[in-house]
């Protein structure tokens, strides 16, 4: 099974995209500022990104992904996942769509704890809530742009 970390420069994000692999799943996702000089560049997964951010769509639903969090959490970026290509929801309605009460401040706080702890944005992707994530802020609005929105 595959396992590296793997990144490439982003014209359209200002910045890079890096993504680590452990077993063919995808445990963690990042935008630093510059490619790191111990991640490799070529990888399927890196193509199929960068055709996302020239405006392929692609909701990444297939992409094998380790969610190491809490269950309350794991429930929450669940129901992320689900949010289709090109869609924003608010936080309460998250709440609602994780099974959570949108109207409880404990249960709203997880729904934010979860999307800041998101260690896999853009394949579980927290841009699409308006709300915290781990998402940076200007990479969020151009994702969002990336889908038309």
């Amino acid at each position: 099974m595959e396992s590296g970390i793997y990144a490439r420069e982003s014209s359209v994000l200002g910045r890079a995209v890096q993504f680590g692999l452990a077993s063919g799943r995808v445990i963690s996702v990042s935008f630093p500022e510059a490619v790191p000089a111990d991640a490799e560049t070529d990888h399927p997964l890196l193509d199929r990104v960068f055709d996302y951010l020239d405006g392929a769509e692609d909701d990444f639903d297939d992409v094998d992904v380790a969610l190491t969090v809490p269950t309350d959490h794991r429930r929450v970026l669940e129901s992320v996942e689900a949010i289709p290509y090109g869609r924003t929801v608010s936080v309460p309605q998250l709440a609602r769509l994780a099974g959570l009460d949108d109207e409880d401040e404990a249960d709203v706080a997880t729904v934010e704890a979860a999307l800041r702890e998101n260690p896999v944005p853009l394949f579980v992707p927290d841009h699409r809530v308006d709300g915290p994530g781990e998402t940076p802020p200007d990479v969020a609005s151009t994702l969002r742009d990336v889908e038309g929105r």
